[in-house]
């Protein structure tokens, strides 16, 4: 029987630098053949169309799927499983394929589906790698003290002091062969140490941590790992998984805690103000995720924008499309109760 194709998936909340991790992967593969399913969460193909565009030789648009129906976890049998089919049964299936899975999938119900019988045959998870935005899990957004919360929990059995954003945090851990911690050049040596001893605390024994800038790990680093995790679940904890054992193809995952929606606006004029008046909108709004792509002015390059909270990076990636000139289009993600119409009108200014 040939070997199985190995896969990496890399999951990791929203705006951990999934996508840079990905590039950067991409642009060092040394002649591997990689292909990658990215999962979206929202209409406008931002992550698929920074990865597309990046001009990386030997990266085909081929080599790239994008599931956009839903998050991957909630969407195994009809997306999921057919995009890998596709993959593996190509004339020359790919060494190696690498899954970007939106910040919001469950990491458990996907790595399960590689035991269904369309697949469990000829690919296996290589390894589940976790992005954490080490700056912001120092902070405090997307992590908590459990020992409080057990505290808390105690004098008020009523009461439930996890939010749905720490639980998923959790899981995420949980499931993870390898902890990336990304962005530690916001950090002092000191605090990266802090986290990364704090975080050995939550993971699993013997989890692999790897403190990275912008993403840039090697890929004999990422990649090779051997775990395979479809059959390593004993382990992988979750608090949203509920499935039963011969249900494989079903599970709770309340995605009403968040919401998404897009916001179309004319091209920009000035960058540094429209990045001013986006941060101002992002923490009026409390918005966790905006992402997206503009014109500035007459320029012909597509400017990229990628914000996590406050923290706003923007770019200019490759000429704009006939459909792209003039326009500027936002993905907006945050926890459900957005104001739509005030934050449209705030960043049309």
């Amino acid at each position: 029987m040939a070997a199985k194709i190995p896969a990496t998936v890399i999951t990791g909340f929203l705006g951990v630098g999934k996508t840079t991790l990905v590039q950067h992967l991409l642009a060092n593969a040394n002649g591997k053949r990689l292909a990658l399913i990215i999962n979206e969460f929202g209409d406008l193909g931002v992550d698929g169309d920074i990865v597309k565009g990046c001009g990386i030789e030997g990266c085909e648009d081929d080599d790239i799927l994008e599931l956009s129906n839903g998050c991957i976890c909630c969407t195994v049998a009809e997306d999921f499983i057919p995009a890998m089919e596709k993959l593996i049964n190509r004339a020359e299936p790919p060494d190696h394929i690498v899954i970007e899975t939106s910040g919001l999938a469950l990491p458990q119900p996907l790595v399960r589906a590689f035991n269904w019988p369309e697949i469990r045959n000829r690919v296996t998870v290589d390894g589940v790698v976790t992005v954490v935005d080490s700056a912001a899990v120092q902070a405090g957004r997307f992590a908590h003290d459990e020992a409080a919360i057990d505290a808390q929990r105690q004098g008020d059995d009523m009461l439930d002091h996890e939010t749905p954003l720490s639980e998923l945090f959790e899981d995420q851990l949980a499931c993870a062969d390898m902890i990336i911690l990304n962005k530690t050049d916001l950090l002092s040596s000191d605090e990266a140490s802090a986290l990364e001893a704090k975080l050995k605390g939550e993971a699993r024994a013997g989890v692999q941590f790897v403190k990275a800038q912008m993403g840039a790990v090697s890929p004999a680093t990422l990649l090779g790992l051997g775990v395979g995790a479809e059959g390593d679940m004993a382990g992988r904890h979750a608090h949203h998984h509920h499935h039963d054992d011969d249900d494989d193809d079903h599970h709770e995952h309340d995605h009403d805690d968040f919401e998404t929606f897009q916001v179309e606006l004319g091209a920009i004029g000035d960058v540094d103000s429209f990045m001013d008046r986006m941060k101002q909108v992002i923490i009026d709004h409390d918005i966790l995720r905006l992402k997206g792509f503009a014109q500035v002015g007459s320029k012909p390059m597509r400017l990229v924008i990628q914000a996590v909270g406050p923290r706003v990076d923007h770019y200019f990636d490759r000429p704009l499309g006939e459909s792209e000139k003039g326009k500027t289009m936002l993905v907006v993600i945050g926890q459900a109760g957005l104001d739509h119409a005030a934050i449209t009108t705030a960043l049309r200014g």
